[in-house]
């Protein structure tokens, strides 16, 4: 029996073994938690990685996108070139034949020769026989003249009387000029006006065609207008057209503004939506007030008629709009650095400006909203404003109460997992309690469930006399026995070494949780301090749609049209042919 007892220094052995083994498992356990952490690196970098590319594709699909736009702009423009280069040439003639008439420096057979030249070339294009026409009288043939004119209108009616109305204003034969906008005007649907119809209104709002002593012209856009408000669906499709104009004057936020309530708040979309409404006040009071500070040209009378003029023979004609659709459209791109989706939204806004036909109320709109693509001058922006002053307001104010009903009462708050809401940012001390109530909460949680019982504590002991007493048996021959112990009291050891890390593990995230509270009462702060700003912000800057509203109200048609005096005796044509 001498020789089965275990010496002291076996028994110490023996334990440095275990204890080894259990370090080696340790360093495994270890190990594999840096395998995990590297591997979490990996997945968020490939993550990340996906974004990268994501954007380089559609920063790529964007960059190829406007270089084909550029590719098409110059397609584009050589076609305008082969299919209507003609026209253009007709156009810098009549240019020409007006200043040379004035300067008196080309002699009339060069004139007649040049127009009849361009009327064999240019079959079909009304502004040919219109040239004819006025080098005729130029030089005194009123028998060709009165052929000529007969040929324009035939060919084109509108631009025919149009053109002439504003020749005969040119020579301050207003007689003649007020006849021709009659012939102009009867032809006319107020549902259905020719694109040069502005020029009407411009000549009109810049006092060109006269006094309108009998108010012929005034009494016919009354009319107009009155003919299409009774028409069903009008004061809808007046309100839809207005407020898309209006929207165009939204712009987004600067990026400093609100940092912690575009991170913190679920809110933020509407939030922002809202806010870019309110500041759209602003913005489009600063529009209407430039429009209407802008001084009168300080050309002379002659001047203020040839930009009209020149805008009607130098513009181009219906069959071209199609070719200048698509030149917008690549240009819009181009614009917008290759974002295609951006430029069809719009074109589909500034659409209407290049439809051929459209009502009046469409063309007091594009004179309004869309000077540029619509050839309207300063004195045409503010007479077609005031004209749709009632249309205005009605739709802005709708407008206004849209974006007034869009604002949330209540303003959410997300910080990781805890939820809340304020209505004006006062109520920072309940939302810091009960944020700091989760904490504790979380805290206790965390402790209770990681907890080392008596039990657990007991584990460690009761593991190392197992695995001791397998020594035993396996050195009594007892191997099953002893394995069998020994493995009972590594894991037994083994659930002391895993508690015992959990409960460290918890107390260390326990303390991590009042960083977590000092970090998040500070968002809480901020971001109710920005709740508090953007409340008084928005209040601000909705008063200030009501500065809109009153200017536009003030708003008198009569007081934008310029009165002109006094009548040259100059010859030019009447539509009946005579001088």
């Amino acid at each position: 029996m001498a020789e089965r007892i275990i010496s002291e220094a076996n028994l110490s052995a023996i334990e440095n073994n275990l204890q080894t083994i259990h370090e080696n498992i340790a360093v495994l356990n270890s190990n594999i938690n840096e395998v995990d952490n590297h591997v979490d690196t990996v997945e968020g970098e490939l993550a990340q990685l996906t974004v990268d590319f994501h954007q380089f594709v559609q920063a790529q699909n964007l960059a190829n996108r406007a270089q084909t736009a550029e590719t098409r702009l110059v397609k584009i423009r050589q076609e305008q070139t082969n299919r209507f280069g003609h026209y253009e040439l007709i156009r810098r003639t009549t240019t020409g034949i007006l200043q040379a008439t004035d300067l008196g420096i080309v002699r009339q057979d060069v004139i007649q020769n040049a127009t009849e030249e361009l009327m064999l070339s240019t079959p079909g294009y009304w502004l040919a026989p219109c040239l004819v026409a006025l080098s005729a009288w130029i030089t005194d043939q009123q028998e060709l003249a009165q052929k000529a004119l007969k040929e324009a209108i035939k060919r084109d009616d509108e631009k025919t009387s149009l053109f002439f109305s504003l020749l005969c204003r040119r020579a301050d034969r207003k007689l003649a000029c007020i006849k021709w906008v009659q012939r102009y005007l009867a032809g006319q649907d107020e549902e259905n006006l020719d694109r040069k119809a502005i020029l009407v209104l411009s000549a009109y709002a810049n006092g060109l065609w006269g006094n309108d002593a009998e108010g012929k012209v005034i009494h016919q856009i009354q009319q107009w207008l009155q003919d299409l408000t009774t028409k069903p669906g009008f004061v809808e499709q007046q309100s839809s057209q207005w407020k898309e104009a209006i929207f165009l004057h939204r712009r987004p936020l600067a990026d400093a503004d609100y940092t912690y309530l575009k991170r913190y708040t679920s809110n933020w979309p509407v939030l922002e939506s809202v806010m870019q409404g309110a500041e759209l006040h602003a913005n489009l009071y600063d529009y209407f007030e430039k429009i209407f500070e802008q001084k009168g040209s300080n050309a002379s009378l002659t001047e203020q008629l040839d930009e009209i003029l020149m805008s009607l023979v130098s513009d181009f004609d219906d069959e071209e709009l199609p070719l200048r659709k698509k030149e917008k459209l690549e240009q819009l791109v181009i614009d917008f650095q290759g974002d295609e989706k951006t430029a069809q939204q719009h074109m589909q806004v500034e659409k209407t400006a290049f439809e051929t036909h459209k009502d009046f109320t469409q063309l007091l709109t594009d004179a309004s909203m869309n000077p540029e693509t619509s050839h309207a001058d300063a004195a045409t922006q503010k007479f077609a404003i005031a004209l749709s002053r009632d249309w205005i307001v009605n739709a802005y104010n709708d407008v206004i109460a849209e974006n007034r009903s869009k604002i949330p009462h209540e303003i959410s708050l997300q910080i990781d997992n805890f939820l809340d809401t304020t209505v004006d940012g006062t109520n920072e001390e309940d939302i810091l309690r009960r944020f700091s109530e989760l904490i504790d909460r979380e805290k206790q949680n965390i402790l209770a469930t990681a907890e080392m019982s008596s039990m657990d504590i007991a584990s460690k002991y009761i593991g190392i006399g197992l695995m001791i007493f397998g020594v035993i048996l396996l050195v009594t021959g007892m191997f099953f026995y002893g394995i069998v112990a020994g493995i009972v009291g590594y894991f037994t050891h083994k659930h002391y070494r895993n508690k015992k890390a959990a409960w460290e593990s918890a107390k260390q995230h326990a303390e991590q949780l009042e960083d977590k509270r000092t970090n998040g009462s500070q968002i809480i702060r901020a971001s109710l301090a920005e709740v508090v700003d953007y409340r008084r912000i928005f209040a601000e800057k909705d008063k200030e749609s009501q500065k809109v509203v009153d200017f536009l109200q003030q708003l008198q048609p009569d007081q934008f049209v310029n009165r002109l005096a006094g009548e040259s005796k100059r010859i030019v044509l009447q539509p009946n042919g005579e001088a």
